[in-house]
């Protein structure tokens, strides 16, 4: 009889390793799944422990290029943002992550897909309603809302005895005090020594970005271009790079050097709690920055308010797992149609932690310096604004006058 497959989403980490013999376990046969999106990782170490736990097969996706072009521009472009500070390091890689993985499993015939996130945090809700959007008859394996899984594994201690047990291999070192998850747009930690609120982070913890007082005391300029809302170009120090990729990666690196992109928030998890998440956005920090930038100088006023709304919406989707949800791709549409003509490039200085723009230009450029400038006319008529103040005044002077009379009619009364 053959066995029912699954596909893994495996990191190579404890968990999903022991998930992975557990699921062996169960009488499945586990196709393991490493999607490569930029994470820190030996790929091929990562492959070879699968096939040693017993794994039949083992993918390893590389779709850094596609991370890029597909999610984190759309994301950036619509000036994303969680509660406004968090720019969805970890919130926009697991849609991608989720549509391989559902990919997989109907080339290799799965009924099922598995991963191993945890029943109180985000990244089971952006997985699994990714997965359903994706292919709505794929059956999902949550082992750590699975009571049996539950039971036979209280904590880390458990894991460690049963990778020991069934020779699973398992790291030397030591795990760090928290969690981290590592890909090209950021890396995050939480959990752990971080659960405090009120406790410090420790410098040691950040390892993406350089420390303020380490980050160089001169500044880079770089040039960011934009077409459509798009980067299609950076320069800096002699340095040009075009293609998506090679691209972003030139803005980590700048980033990293100057220590840009930290934060250190308590945020809103969807299934209602609250959590810590200290994270490091480097190159993310300066094309958001840029791209904010160059929009005052080429965006319509009325556009660009209607846009923050629906940039709002659109962290929030993200943020909580509907990246294929009818109202996402409603709102990206708006989000396309905005961008149309915001070209141009800005400089932006990177300096002790700051990306700051400094100057920046643009072919379809909104701003007329002859109708701004203090010093000659430009078109511009001032005599024109005392009727348009007083236009704008006659609600404010009907409110006052409604507040003086009612307050008039009140004092008789008493």
């Amino acid at each position: 009889m053959n066995k029912e497959k699954v596909v893994l989403a495996y990191s190579g980490g404890l968990d999903t390793s022991v998930i992975l013999k557990w699921l062996l376990e169960k009488n499945y046969e586990v196709i393991a799944y490493i999607a490569d999106i930029g994470q820190d990782e030996d790929m091929q170490a990562a492959k070879e422990k699968a096939l040693k736990i017993g794994a039949s097969k083992v993918y390893v996706e590389d779709m850094k290029e596609e991370f890029v072009t597909d999610y984190i521009y759309p994301a950036f472009k619509a000036n994303a943002l969680y509660e406004g500070r968090y720019l969805l390091g970890t919130s926009i890689a697991r849609p991608l992550i989720a549509k391989r993985q559902v990919e997989i499993a109907a080339k290799e015939g799965a009924q099922y897909i598995a991963h191993g996130a945890t029943g109180k945090g985000n990244d089971q809700v952006r997985f699994e309603l990714s997965a359903y959007a994706l292919k709505p008859d794929i059956k999902v394996i949550s082992p750590w809302k699975t009571a049996e899984f539950l039971a036979q594994f209280k904590g880390r201690p458990d894991m460690l005895a049963y990778a020991e047990k069934h020779g699973v291999p398992v790291k030397a070192t030591a795990k760090k005090p928290y969690s981290e998850d590592d890909n090209l747009l950021h890396m995050s930690h939480e959990g752990g020594i971080l659960e405090d609120p009120n406790a410090v982070c420790a410098e040691e913890v950040y390892s993406r970005t350089a420390s303020i007082a380490s980050a160089p005391a001169q500044a880079d300029i770089v040039s960011v271009t934009f077409k459509d809302g798009i980067p299609v170009k950076v320069d800096c120090n002699g340095r040009s790079e075009t293609k998506p990729l090679a691209l972003f990666m030139f803005l980590n690196e700048l980033g990293s050097k100057h220590g840009i992109g930290r934060l250190d928030m308590v945020e809103n998890r969807f299934v209602g709690i609250k959590s810590r998440g200290v994270y490091e956005t480097p190159g993310g920090t300066i094309l958001h920055n840029a791209h904010r930038d160059i929009e005052g100088l080429v965006m319509d006023r009325e556009v660009m308010k209607i846009r923050d709304m629906l940039s709002l919406k659109v962290a929030e989707l993200a943020y909580n797992g509907f990246w294929f949800a009818p109202e996402f791709e409603f709102l990206m549409e708006c989000i396309d149609n905005s961008q149309k003509g915001i070209d141009g490039t800005v400089q932006v200085q990177l300096l002790k932690g700051v990306a700051y723009p400094v100057a920046r230009s643009s072919p379809v450029s909104l701003y007329d310096p002859k109708m701004s400038s203090f010093d000659e006319e430009g078109g511009y008529n001032q005599q024109d604004a005392e009727g348009f103040i007083k236009i704008n005044a006659v609600r404010l002077k009907n409110y006052t006058l409604s507040k003086m009379a009612s307050a008039k009619k009140q004092s008789k009364a008493a």
